[in-house]
C-alpha cells in the first residue's frame, strides 16, 4: 500500500473490502491505477486458519498445475483473462474440474476489464457470489466445488476509458457509453458490494517524491483489518459480507438519523432489497473499522457513497 501515491479514497474502500469480505468494482480511465490496488488486496486480509489453508491446498492438488508447498497459507490471487471461457471461469469438462474461482476459494479473484468478458459467462458468477459454492451438472456425474472467493473487478468508464477526463479527448456518444455498461447486468451489479469511481493521480502527486505525505504500509493497514474481522467473530459470525437478513436485523443497529438518510437513499436510488442489504453490511464493517457498536449517519454516507453505480444511473 506503501506504493500507491494518492487515491486515498481507492485505498479506504481496499481497507473496507478486507475488513468485511465485501466485493468491489474499481471504475477508471487506463493508468488510474485500478490493477495496483487490487493487487494490493491479498497483503491486507488476515492470515488463512489451519482449515482455510488446507481448503486451498484441496482445490489447488486437483487443479492442473498441482500444489506447491511454498504457497501454504498463502491467500490465492487469480486474475483470468477477459476471453477466458465459461468453463475455465467455474470450471467443467467430461470429468468437472475447478474453475478460477474455485481456484480463488479463500482468496481474491480479480477481473479485469469487467465489460469485455461474455456476458454469460459473467451470469455464472452469481449464484456462488451469494452461496459461496458451485454446482456443476453433467450427464454422468454432478460435482459440487467450494466458491468462497473475494470478488475485486475494474473497467473502464467508457469503450475509450476517457469519458469525464479533464483533457476532453473522450469522443464516445451516450449510446455507446451506455451499450458498454450494459455489458454487465443488473443483477450481477447489484451483487456486488462497493461500486467506487477512480480519478488518475494527479502529477504533483505522482511526482512527490521524498516531499510526498508518507503513505501506510499494508501492514499498518491489515492490524485494522484484523481488529475489524474479530470484532465481527464477536458477535458470532464470520465477515460481515456473508450476514444474512436475519443476522443484519440483528447486529446491523441504525441510529435515528443513519435511517433518515438510508430511507432517503432508497427513495432517491431507487435500491433494491439485495442493495439495502449490502449497504447496510458495508456500514457495519465502517462502524466495525471505528470500534462503534451501532451504526451512525457517518457510516452510512459513506456506505452509500461506494454505491456510485446505483448513483450514476439516476443522474
Amino acid at each position: 500500500m506503501a506504493d500507491v501515491r494518492g487515491q486515498q479514497q481507492a485505498k479506504r474502500a481496499l481497507e473496507i473490502a478486507a475488513a468485511g469480505g465485501h466485493s468491489l468494482l474499481l471504475i477508471g480511465p487506463p493508468g488510474a491505477g485500478k490493477t495496483m490496488l487490487a493487487c494490493r488486496l491479498p497483503g491486507l486480509l488476515p492470515a488463512m486458519t489451519q482449515e482455510q489453508a488446507m481448503q486451498s491446498a484441496a482445490v489447488a492438488s486437483i487443479a492442473p498445475g498441482g500444489f506447491s508447498p511454498e504457497n501454504w497459507g498463502r491467500r490465492p490471487f487469480r486474475a483470468p483473462h477477459h476471453t477466458a471461457s465459461g468453463v475455465a471461469l467455474v470450471g467443467g469438462g467430461s470429468t468437472p474440474r475447478p474453475g478460477e474461482i474455485t481456484l480463488a476459494h479463500n482468496g481474491v479473484l480479480f477481473l479485469d476489464e469487467l465489460p469485455e468478458f461474455d456476458r454469460r459467462v459473467l451470469e455464472v458468477l452469481r449464484e456462488p457470489l451469494e452461496s459461496g459454492h458451485i454446482v456443476i451438472s453433467r450427464a454422468a456425474r454432478q460435482a459440487e466445488f467450494p466458491a468462497a472467493f473475494q470478488l475485486i473487478a475494474a473497467m473502464n468508464p467508457c469503450p475509450c476509458g476517457y469519458f469525464g477526463d479533464a483533457s476532453g479527448r473522450c469522443n464516445c456518444t451516450p449510446e455507446r457509453i451506455s451499450r458498454y455498461r450494459d455489458r454487465i447486468s443488473g443483477p450481477l451489479l447489484d451483487r456486488i458490494d462497493m461500486h467506487l469511481n477512480v480519478a488518475p493521480v494527479g502529477r504533483d502527486v505522482l511526482m512527490g517524491g521524498a516531499q510526498a505525505e508518507r503513505a501506510e504500509s499494508s501492514t499498518e493497514v491489515r492490524e485494522r483489518v484484523v481488529a475489524a474481522r474479530q470484532q465481527a467473530a464477536a458477535r458470532g459470525h464470520g465477515p460481515n459480507a456473508c450476514l444474512r437478513p436475519a443476522d443484519i436485523d440483528t447486529y446491523c443497529l441504525l441510529e435515528k438519523s443513519a435511517r433518515s438518510i438510508l430511507e432517503q437513499a432508497i427513495a432517491r436510488l431507487g435500491l433494491s432489497a439485495r442493495a439495502y442489504h449490502r449497504i447496510l453490511r458495508v456500514a457495519r464493517t465502517i462502524a466495525d473499522l471505528a470500534g462503534a457498536d451501532t451504526i451512525n449517519a457517518g457510516h452510512v454516507a459513506e456506505a452509500i457513497g461506494y454505491r456510485q453505480l446505483d448513483r450514476n444511473a439516476t443522474s
